[in-house]
């Protein structure tokens, strides 16, 4: 955290920081609440959109409560939801549950595929309507603090400087926004979150936050296979039993097929890789068929919050709060976190906006958490709440099945037999040294179905200038050969997406290298390095995916 400095300081009265659901939710209901009241949304995107990703099937839910006639807006959703499976595939085969067996937890009631991307965009334009000033390309760096008193707002980053750090032609030196509140909506383990949440203890009661990385492709599919609306979920291969994770296959409208895979960060086996466990996935005869004769349009990586209820930090802070992913409202057994992201900015924007009308500013707004919470959030993660922990606990077959037991006590009787499940580890510290497991190995990418991750990045569309400084910290540079290659064979090549990391040889011995320009922001590397030696800071203005459709 730092002061301004000598940097110019313009205001406003509510600074948002991220144009996902939940930033563009509170703004927008700011605006319908509060017309008078200034309201400025920073996005470190080159467009609105262009860093989100999601699977993504709606719960419309939390579009109803904010922009009720969004179907009349001609909001951009896809098909409805026709048909919600749930499968379990073994190395050869699979079955389906029945959907009787399904906690009602886990069904969505009139639920939409949806690209996110296009649906944030919409939402921008809505929120621009209304009044919102919105400024892409404009990244926040830090947060604007003086000693230990209250967040006052944010610092943006600098434009022009070399990897060295140093100013190029036309320089332009980022600037200090000040509000009355500040939110935060980055999503999962953002930056300034991060920091917030460890500067002011936020977590202090809250179990460590569960990560997944989420790792998504947009397929063009013959008319014969396209079954709009048609939505699959997959447990089982090709995972052990002791991994958490699973696949998706939702198709979505124009014969787009949206293919993804998540693996939870909790996993043991330094030798894993999630990219290459997704390309196994597609070789399933469960899902290769699909593929046959189509045409990979898209692909991207983001990390998840998956912790739910137990790994919620407190919300507010003095000058501000938590909302959306920044503060973990995933509900991981549905897969689902557009609605919550979209319900707690809701409540954020209704406990800021009275804040502001009784005249306050920069303090702790008492009710911030229970607005947020009260929206049917609490409620409905409530519910859910011990799927994750057994899950990790007991594997995939037990787990998911004390899960699915303990969601029908909840649904039935209002009550859990195993209580609330916590836990103290975070992922980091989940992983085995290299000696103690059997390495795994992982095919050729054929280039039809299955690929590598340079082709894969390629269609990310990044844009990244090489001559900028590294965003991808080391606290100490030395740790990755020194420390993780002998203990954990270095992981970081494995579990990045995006071959962002590289282990090579120069004169006989072992470097590690950082391709900065790969890198598509999933946070990965934030949160799996066992030496937590990485830290992920947003990198200039504009750098990164653009997405197109996910």
């Amino acid at each position: 955290m730092a002061d301004a400095g000598n940097r110019e300081v313009l205001s406003t009265d509510v600074l948002i920081v991220g144009a996902g659901p939940a930033g563009l939710a509170a703004a927008i209901r700011l605006k319908q609440r509060h017309p008078e009241i200034a309201v400025t949304v920073v996005e470190k995107a080159a467009e609105i959109g262009g860093h989100i990703l999601s699977g993504a099937v709606m719960d419309p839910v939390g579009l109803d409560a904010l922009i009720p006639d969004w179907r009349l807006k001609n909001a951009p959703v896809g098909p409805d939801v026709v048909s919600d499976r749930y499968h379990f595939l073994t190395a050869k085969g699979q079955f389906s549950f029945p959907h009787a067996l399904i906690p009602p937890q886990m069904r969505t009631k009139n639920g939409v595929i949806v690209s996110l991307g296009d649906l944030v965009r919409w939402l921008g334009e809505e929120a621009a309507a209304l009044g919102v000033d919105i400024f892409p390309m404009t990244a926040a760096v830090d947060v604007l603090r003086e000693g230990q008193g209250p967040v006052r707002g944010i610092i943006t980053g600098d434009l022009g400087r070399d990897r060295q750090g140093q100013p190029k032609p036309g320089f332009a030196e980022g600037i200090a926004l000040e509000a009355k509140y500040t939110l935060i909506a980055e999503g999962a383990r953002g930056s300034l979150g991060k920091t917030i949440v460890g500067d002011f203890a936020l977590d202090r009661d809250s179990s460590p936050q569960k990560y997944g990385l989420g790792i998504k492709e947009v397929w063009e599919i013959p008319a014969e296979r396209h079954r709009p609306g048609q939505v699959d979920h997959y447990l089982g291969f090709p995972l052990d039993n002791g991994t958490n994770g699973g696949g998706f296959v939702y198709h979505a409208q124009d014969r787009k097929l949206y293919l993804g895979y998540v693996v939870h960060l909790d996993y043991a086996d330094p030798t894993l890789s999630p990219f290459g466990e997704f390309q196994r996935f597609k070789t399933h005869k469960a899902i290769a068929p699909l593929l046959e004769g189509a045409t990979r349009i898209s692909y991207g990586a983001r990390a998840l919050a998956a912790g739910g209820l137990q790994a919620i930090p407190h919300l507010a802070f003095p000058g501000g709060g938590l909302i959306g992913c920044s503060a973990g409202f995933m509900n991981a057994p549905r897969l689902k976190a557009i609605h919550n992201a979209i319900l707690s900015g809701i409540g954020a924007a209704d406990a800021v906006g009275a804040a502001i009308a009784a005249g306050r500013a920069q303090d702790v707004i008492e009710d911030f958490e229970h607005r947020i919470m009260d929206t049917g959030i609490r409620t409905e993660l409530s519910g859910v709440r011990n799927l994750k922990p057994l899950w990790s606990r007991f594997g995939t077959l037990l787990g998911t099945g004390l899960g699915g037991f303990d969601m029908w006590c909840q649904a039935v009787l209002r009550f859990s037999p195993f209580g609330t499940q916590a836990w103290t580890r975070p992922d980091a510290a989940k992983l085995k040294p290299i000696s103690e497991v059997s390495p795994r190995h992982y095919e050729k990418p054929d280039g039809r179905t299955t690929f590598d991750r340079a082709s894969s990045v390629y269609l990310a569309n990044i844009a990244h200038d090489e001559d900028q400084p590294v965003h991808l910290k080391l606290a100490d540079p030395a740790v990755p050969i020194r420390d993780n290659l002998p203990r954990f064979g270095e992981p970081a090549p494995l579990y990045c997406p995006a071959g962002v990391y590289e282990l090579a040889q120069e004169n006989g011995a072992p470097v590690f290298r950082i391709h900065a320009a790969n890198c598509v922001h999933c946070k990965t590397c934030d949160i799996k390095d066992p030496a937590r030696n990485i830290t992920w800071v947003p990198p200039e203005g504009g750098s990164g995916p653009n997405y197109s459709g996910m």
